[in-house]
């Protein structure tokens, strides 16, 4: 794993973290909606965590509970795969930040 300071990534700002948690979370959100319906999701939470700001930690933990009639998807197996896609933004997130230029 790399670090941020290996990618030359700056020292995040307050606004920058709230950004990169609502783009996470966004993203994850958008994952489970493109799999299952609305009305097949009984409980979904999502919790986007950081700790940091150079180096940052980011959690994503997701609780989702679909109903039972919902068959197409595990619920484990897509708030894994929504995890995957969190991550994916947060690291896009980050790789734009190194093509902002510097002030």
């Amino acid at each position: 794993m790399k670090l941020l300071e290996e990618y030359g990534i700056p020292r995040l700002n307050g606004s920058q973290i709230e950004d990169l948690s609502q783009k996470a979370e966004e993203a994850a959100r958008r994952h489970i909606l493109s799999r299952v319906s609305l009305s097949e999701i009984e409980k979904l939470d999502i919790a986007v965590e950081t700790v940091g700001t150079k180096p940052i930690t980011v959690s994503v933990d997701i609780d989702l509970g679909l109903n039972v009639s919902s068959k197409t998807y595990s619920a484990n197996e897509l708030a894994d795969s929504a995890v995957a896609e969190a991550f994916e933004a947060v690291e896009q997130f980050l790789g734009g930040l190194l093509c902002q230029p510097k002030r």
